[in-house]
């Protein structure tokens, strides 16, 4: 849903302002601005932006490293950071757009120094137990669960195809939202934040239900192990198939094996298809959700989640949607969030008196 209908109006009244002070001679709000054949062209950012950006990506290495020790993922984090931030106005809006899912990051890589199982007891056996009276599967009298079926009917058609439509939760989303920050900025946010808030939600349920997954279970029966690491599963197949360690190189980096309820990675691709559907890409649709059906049989077939995991995941991104819809069109503080997001990864302005005419 867009945003209120006065809402391009003082966009369009806004830049007509920063054009004015431009050829004024004046500043924008910590941004040099010149005039060069009557256009206002941005210089880059000043010291005092070089030492606020600097101070943050210091004290979050600090922070990151105090709370889960030193890894050179952040100090790459924060190098690309840099280089967008000052290189060019285009990389420096872009980056500050995807900031968001750089907020989540680090949000999510924090988790790892507050484990969930040390707030909650585990879920394991009522979860398996449900999972199993809900969606069980006879086979020879006796009653499966979905991930215990399919682990005894693997094909290596299956493996390498669900491995594909898995690794796809990472970049069809960025990919979206690249499209999206290009084409369409309002739209581009409200995906974003949208990704954000249903990550928040999720993360909410992982601390409230500690659940593990169908993997840890085969593995380890009901035991409680704390501090278990990460584990491919099913998806190590397609690694095995391939001769390489794509999952097992991100399987590494999980922040908790007990965050399987709900599935995020079904949510992600429900958020791409609304977004998509929504902005009216016709064809494309067809691809984002056959994504989305394949990441959820790929979830079941691997191991990684039950079908109770996926249900919530994607029941979480429908509340995220309905959610962040109903902010931005009615609470004051998001509005004003959308306004200088859009205000902070605007083009540079040509002539917006032009553009009024």
């Amino acid at each position: 849903m867009p945003l209120p209908q006065n809402w391009q109006h003082n966009r369009v009244t806004e830049e007509i302002n920063i054009y004015r002070q431009a050829l004024s001679g004046t500043y924008l709000k910590g941004m040099k601005t010149q005039v060069i054949n009557g256009q206002p062209s941005y210089k880059k950012p000043g010291l005092t932006q070089a030492l606020i950006v600097a101070a943050i990506c210091i004290a979050y290495i600090l922070l990151s490293t105090a709370l889960i020790g030193f890894k050179m993922d952040q100090v790459i984090l924060c190098l690309i950071f840099i280089f967008c931030y000052f290189v060019a106005k285009l990389t420096r809006r872009f980056i500050l757009g995807f900031s968001i899912f750089i907020i989540y990051w680090i949000i999510f890589d924090l988790m790892k120094a507050f484990p969930n199982y040390l707030f909650h007891s585990v879920h394991m056996e009522d979860l398996y137990n449900t999972e199993k009276s809900l969606f069980g599967i006879e086979t020879n009298g006796v009653r499966l669960t979905p991930n215990e079926y399919w682990l005894q009917h693997t094909t290596t058609f299956l493996d390498v195809m669900t491995g594909f439509f898995y690794i796809c939760w990472v970049p069809v989303p960025l990919l979206f939202a690249t499209y999206l920050f290009f084409t369409r900025r309002e739209q581009f946010l409200q995906f974003a934040l949208t990704f954000f808030l249903v990550n928040i939600i999720g993360f909410i349920i992982y601390y409230t239900f500690p659940a593990a997954p169908p993997w840890y279970i085969q593995q380890h029966g009901f035991q409680f192990i704390p501090k278990t690491p990460g584990n491919t599963a099913g998806l190590a197949r397609f690694d095995h198939y391939f001769g390489i360690q794509m999952f097992k190189g991100l399987y590494e980096k999980s922040s908790n094996v007990f965050a399987a309820m709900p599935s995020l990675h079904s949510a992600f691709p429900l958020i791409v298809f609304y977004y998509g559907v929504k902005n009216k890409l016709g064809y494309i649709n067809i691809l984002f959700a056959c994504v989305a059906v394949g990441i959820w049989f790929s979830a079941l077939y691997t191991s990684h989640h039950f079908t109770l995991d996926v249900m919530a995941g994607i029941s979480c991104a429908i509340l995220a949607i309905a959610l962040l819809q109903y902010l931005v069109r009615k609470n004051k503080t998001m509005i004003k969030f959308m306004h200088m997001m859009m205000r902070v990864t605007a083009p540079t302005p040509k002539n917006p008196l032009q553009e009024v005419l």
